[in-house]
């Protein structure tokens, strides 16, 4: 098959990576054509043994990296209070930029990250946490954990304050997750769905955004609940067990592009 059907079906989804790295689509775009045009030149340099997407995006950041500009880090914005739309990418040291944007954004895993940043996987690991240290600097809040495993619970305080986050409070119960909203007005909420005394912590979150606009990641075993094929399903939505650079991509991912939850209405 020529390499041009090979790449072809990739080119949208890479231009959407192009302007999130770059910052506006006609930079992206010209960055896609030079990869082009280099592929031209010399078709040796797409790995045909990866997966096609895979190296369309390691020739893609190979062009990339080669301009020593993008190999440098902006200074960082001057208010730790910005809004989205000022918020910079630019400001992530550029390795971690792109593995955050390849895992956060084009939902590559860890693996696929490490072969097109032709690295190994605790390196894309070690970026993602750097990332998400940067981000959190941007975006720092404070975190309502709906969680009755007191593990779990411990597992996710930990990772959400090493991110630069506080946790507000956690809350074992539906009646608990509503008290503790209203009390604290949290700019993030990681939710469990079944709750200790058997309430729901999908019915908790409908009620905490029939009134507040807030970022809700669902970390449960029963994914099934949610995605029923039905219109609306929560944005962000982690399986147990789940993997700490995948919590902390989706964090990241939240607050940094400023998502707002919808209401998951159960089937």
């Amino acid at each position: 098959m020529p390499i041009s059907d090979v790449i072809a079906p990739q080119l949208p989804y890479l231009r959407r990576f192009a302007r999130a790295l770059c910052g506006n689509q006609a930079s992206g775009d010209a960055y896609v054509v030079a990869m082009l045009e280099t592929i031209a030149a010399d078709p040796s340099i797409f790995p045909k043994e990866l997966e096609p997407r895979v190296a369309t995006y390691q020739v893609f950041l190979k062009v990339w990296n080669s301009v020593r500009l993008n190999r440098e880090t902006s200074e960082p914005p001057s208010s730790d209070q910005l809004a989205a739309a000022d918020r910079k990418l630019e400001a992530i040291t550029p390795m971690a930029r792109q593995a955050f944007l390849l895992v956060a954004v084009e939902e590559f895993s860890v693996a696929e990250t490490a072969q097109v940043l032709d690295t190994d996987e605790a390196k894309v690991s070690s970026l993602i946490d750097q990332a998400a240290s940067e981000i959190s600097e941007q975006v720092a809040t404070n975190v309502l954990i709906i969680e009755d495993e007191p593990m779990i619970a411990i597992d996710l305080t930990d990772l959400v304050t090493r991110l630069g986050h506080d946790v507000c409070e956690t809350a074992r119960t539906h009646k608990e997750a509503v008290q503790a909203f209203h009390k604290h007005k949290p700019g993030l909420v990681l939710a469990d769905i079944q709750l200790a005394d058997g309430s729901s912590g999908l019915d908790a979150v409908n009620e905490i955004l029939e009134n507040f606009d807030v970022p809700v990641i669902f970390i449960t075993a029963y994914p099934e609940r949610l995605l029923t094929g039905s219109r609306p399903e929560p944005t962000f939505l982690i399986n147990k067990p789940f993997r700490t650079e995948t919590v902390q991509a989706v964090i990241s991912q939240a607050l940094f592009f400023d998502y707002k939850a919808r209401r998951p209405d159960a089937a």
